[in-house]
């Protein structure tokens, strides 16, 4: 029996990597006390901001076998997406915006969905076992059952970082009732490096291994709905979608391949590099166009020329003055605030 299972898994991460997957572990459908524990803390906190649905389902989260009470193992795959330039590279581009490495390419709630689907069809068809596939979008606490399952460590920055692959893994998760022996947990390998919580603009790290949601320029650009807090605006900078600066000064990420990443997320030409001033250009029908089949169109149209507005601010650019003006008039009222305080700080920059 032992060397029956062991054969299944050695299958499984053959057929998980001809799939796409960089990295596959398997942990117990259990997570320790002290994640639990964490994860009340920091909802206690509030520092979810208005991610509700973090603390709606904070049981399940916290626990596999309380969202699937028949689940035995958790397989955690990663999927790479090491870019193969720089992420810094337009940080001193003002009149462009930065997009997030991950949201350049495909969608990768679809990539790695399908991959994940194909990957447990073919395990029900090796093995009598039920299963069931999650990518980011249920209470699934993907980072510490990546860390149980050996495929690297939640680091200061709270993400995952692997010793092969660095800060660029996509986690998906297949709950399986097979019983399978788990993997190698990770070890944590930060050791003294600071790096991540000296470069956060906004200094979202209160710290090591604790991220304060709503002074996070992810949380602010992606999911935060309302007016962008004016404490953080400057520092946002030119960041129109997400944020990888935490991520991309990660010391690990030398060890990371760009060729290593699934070819679905290489960047599309109007995602690398957009000027602002297409982005204040854009209607609904122009964005759904621009942004189709990329995880950024579930954030819509005002919300992305609300970014934009606030890094045309940032830019100092008299070029964006008059589309700047005509957004005073957007029938959205927080694109029209925005767009007043980017008129401020663009006639500000002139004097």
């Amino acid at each position: 029996m032992p060397d029956d299972k062991l054969r299944l898994a050695e299958a499984l991460e053959k057929k998980a990597r001809e799939e796409g997957f960089s990295a596959v572990g398997i942990a117990p459908a259990s997570l320790a006390p002290d994640t639990r524990q964490r994860l009340q803390r920091w909802l206690g906190e509030g520092r979810q901001g208005d991610m509700i649905w973090m603390a709606n389902r904070a049981d399940e989260r916290s626990d596999p076998q309380t969202l699937w009470p028949d689940v035995e193992t958790v397989i955690m795959l990663g999927m790479s997406y090491a870019p193969a330039t720089d992420p810094f590279a337009l940080e001193d581009v003002a009149d462009h915006g930065r997009i997030s490495v991950y949201a350049q390419g495909k969608d990768y709630h679809d990539v790695v969905k399908g991959a994940l689907k194909r990957t447990a069809g073919w395990l029900v068809g090796q093995a009598e076992c039920e299963v069931k596939v999650f990518v980011d979008t249920a209470p699934v606490m993907e980072k510490p059952l990546a860390e149980a399952a050996g495929l690297g460590w939640q680091g200061k920055h709270t993400n995952v970082v692997s010793r092969t692959h660095g800060s660029w893994l996509f986690l998906g998760a297949i709950y399986t009732t097979l019983d399978l022996a788990p993997s190698k947990p990770g070890r944590d390998s930060c050791g003294s490096c600071t790096a991540c919580q000296d470069i956060c603009p906004t200094n979202a790290f209160p710290a090591p291994y604790q991220l304060d949601a709503r002074a996070c320029i992810s949380y602010l650009t992606i999911e935060h709905k309302g007016p962008i807090p004016h404490q953080y605006r400057k520092a946002i900078g030119n960041h129109i979608y997400g944020c990888d600066d935490c991520l991309a000064i990660c010391p690990w990420n030398k060890f990371a391949q760009a060729g290593a990443a699934n070819k679905a997320f290489l960047p599309r030409a109007e995602l690398a590099a957009p000027a602002l001033a297409d982005l204040l250009a854009l209607d609904d029908a122009g964005f759904r166009q621009i942004f189709s089949g990329s995880p950024i169109k579930r954030s819509g149209r005002n919300r992305m020329v609300r970014n934009a507005l606030i890094a045309a601010g940032n830019s100092g650019d008299a070029a964006l003055i008059a589309p700047v003006k005509a957004l005073l008039a957007d029938e959205d009222d927080v694109v029209r605030e925005a767009a007043g305080w980017a008129l401020d700080q663009l006639a500000s920059a002139q004097t």
